[in-house]
């Protein structure tokens, strides 16, 4: 494309409407810049349980259907983060949304009369609008509530949300690694969370689990979640880290509470891997798309509890490999027969997703739903899980 290419001048339009703009008026801001192209556009973002695609209605024209993810060509492109064509009639490109490497959606494009739908410079400009939509996506959800109602299909829990703003985006990743997670139920998520920093070639995780269910786990957890981070940004390691969420909950109340967790330091230039196991399942190691055991060192009582003579559990993982964490809501679910879903089943689905070159986050909405397929009736505990991949395939896939 050149600098005069007409997808430019409709994302220098589009980037100009947005600095005042509120986030309701985003689809109308897009549709008037696609306008001189002859193109209109649909954004569908998904919901929070990552079932459907939602529509954005659009001034002057009826809202279509929500799209379902698993039976739609749509919702192909959408796991895949492919842009994918319909000739219609009436003719579409399906190109994905992403912040960064989020998946949010998609962009719906009917493109100008005439245009070939396989021509590389309209799907690189679809890309870029796409792009740009993603990013005003993520920025403007914080200054009003309309684009994250679409997200919704019924009303959220207090203790959901209050917990799903304090959470970083479900995806990211960089050239070499890919952090990834979920969790349900997504509208009644109790005292499970996840955290990670990248930075100075390191990335720091953890996956957590309070004690309890509802807003007092939820509580607990905010404050080993904010007590870590506090002690990160401060320099501390992984055992200064333990000792500040233990002073935080022990300080802020006197019931016993405490919060399971895996903290961990991941070294990208050399492979090293630190981590501390606070009474949590251990992580489950996948090498060459196998698992390969779990990771059985730094353990250490739950996060709360008095804890000494800690010693940090240290491996070195190799390229390709993934590490996936679990709360036990994920292992612990039983079917109408009393069966538990297993680290074993966890472990086989897993190995069958990677195997399939699926995305990282579509790896996970998999194997979360696996396990809501399995609980008979509405999950009893949290379930979350967290994927890092020390891969380049794996990084290049989150990107369309």
């Amino acid at each position: 494309m050149t600098a005069t290419d007409p997808w430019h001048r409709a994302l220098a339009d589009l980037l100009s409407r947005s600095h005042r703009l509120p986030p309701d008026e985003l689809p109308g801001a897009l549709d008037a810049a696609l306008r001189p192209l002859g193109a209109t556009a649909t954004i569908y973002l998904v919901d929070v349980e990552q079932c459907d695609l939602r529509p954005l209605a659009v001034p002057g024209r009826p809202p279509p259907d929500p799209l379902s993810i698993d039976a739609s060509l749509a919702g192909r492109a959408f796991t895949q983060v492919e842009v994918h064509a319909t000739q219609g009639p009436p003719p579409r490109l399906w190109v994905p949304v992403i912040d960064g490497t989020d998946r949010l959606g998609l962009l719906e494009v009917a493109p100008p009369p005439g245009a070939d739908l396989a021509d590389a410079a309209l799907r690189d400009g679809c890309r870029l609008i796409a792009g740009s939509i993603g990013h005003l996506v993520a920025s403007k959800s914080a200054y009003g509530d309309a684009l994250l109602q679409s997200r919704r299909s019924r009303p959220m829990e207090v203790s959901a949300e209050l917990l799903w703003q304090i959470l970083p985006p479900l995806t990211f990743a960089t050239p070499d690694t890919a952090v990834s997670a979920v969790l349900e139920p997504a509208y009644a998520v109790g005292g499970d969370a996840f955290d990670y920093a990248f930075g100075a070639g390191r990335v720091a995780f953890s996956i957590l689990d309070g004690v309890g269910r509802g807003l007092p786990a939820v509580l607990t957890t905010s404050v080993a979640l904010a007590a870590l981070r506090a002690t990160r940004r401060a320099g501390g390691d992984l055992r200064d880290a333990a000792e500040a969420v233990d002073a935080a909950i022990t300080g802020q109340w006197q019931d016993a509470r405490f919060v399971t967790a895996v903290l961990g330091e991941f070294d990208t230039r050399t492979g090293e891997l630190r981590y501390l196991n606070a009474g949590h399942p251990a992580p489950l190691l996948l090498r060459g798309g196998r698992a390969v055991g779990t990771l059985d060192g730094g353990r250490r009582l739950p996060l709360g509890l008095p804890a000494d003579g800690v010693e940090v559990g240290r491996t070195r993982l190799e390229p390709d490999d993934r590490l996936l964490l679990h709360t036990d809501g994920m292992t612990e679910a039983r079917n109408a027969a009393g069966e538990l879903f297993g680290l074993a089943r966890l472990a086989d689905l897993a190995e069958r997703h990677i195997a399939a070159g699926l995305p990282s986050p579509e790896t996970l909405r998999r194997l979360s739903h696996a396990v809501a397929e399995h609980q008979a009736g509405p999950l009893r505990d949290d379930a979350t899980l967290v994927l890092l991949e020390w891969s380049r395939q794996a990084s290049a896939r989150m990107e369309p």
